[in-house]
């Protein structure tokens, strides 16, 4: 178990390097988990159960493994950034891949499916304790929002996702994103966010 003791998350194939019985491992690896020092994410890919993790697997780090085509996007990102006032419980990504919901030890975790043209707008971000995942920058999280419902582009819309704190959006890049994705829907987002950034201006300097 040593060998992952520093490993948020950990694959099959990390024990099996070396000279190493598979079958051995593999039986072993079965045993840790009935026991309950590991536990199964999905098949191959598992994390140690505390106190015996010196590490603890950020959401973000394990969303991009469960679904290794994938970033985290949408609510989960708007609702770290502060922009929609709700708590999210599950972990948000997009995939290009089949979308899925999966249930672990360590959270839940739900993908949606974006056209391959829209893989993009995101980055890779230091989580801390030295891990790192692929998130969407805060636009690009909106953009992907926008763009999997199918009424998203309307000020109606819009209004029922309680946006806030708008003045922390990068208008020009949502503006930059939405016309590179070459998705029309998305253009006219922008054009509604604009006039909600701005009546929350309004508000503001009215208080």
């Amino acid at each position: 178990m040593h060998i992952v003791a520093d490993e948020p998350v950990f694959e099959t194939g990390l024990l099996l390097a070396g000279a190493v019985n598979p079958d051995d491992v593999r039986r072993q690896l079965s045993r840790w988990t009935r026991a309950g020092q590991v536990l199964q994410l999905r098949r191959g890919l598992y994390a140690l159960a505390p106190p015996f993790a010196r590490t603890v697997a950020h959401p973000y780090l394990v969303a991009n493994r469960l679904v290794r085509a994938s970033y985290v996007s949408c609510q989960s990102v708007l609702a770290e950034w502060g922009l929609i006032p709700e708590h999210v419980p599950v972990t948000v990504s997009v995939t290009t891949g089949r979308p899925g919901r999966w249930s672990t030890p360590l959270g839940d975790y739900v993908y949606r499916r974006v056209q391959p043209k829209l893989f993009f707008g995101y980055r890779s971000v230091r989580l801390g304790t030295g891990q790192q995942a692929f998130v969407a920058d805060k636009e690009k999280a909106l953009l992907d929002l926008i763009y999997l419902d199918p009424y998203a582009d309307t000020i109606d819309a819009l209004s029922e996702l309680r946006l806030q704190n708008l003045d922390t959006l990068d208008l020009g890049r949502l503006a930059e994103l939405a016309e590179s994705s070459g998705i029309p829907k998305l253009s006219r987002a922008v054009a509604q966010i604009r006039r909600l950034a701005a009546a929350e201006r309004s508000d503001f300097e009215t208080l």
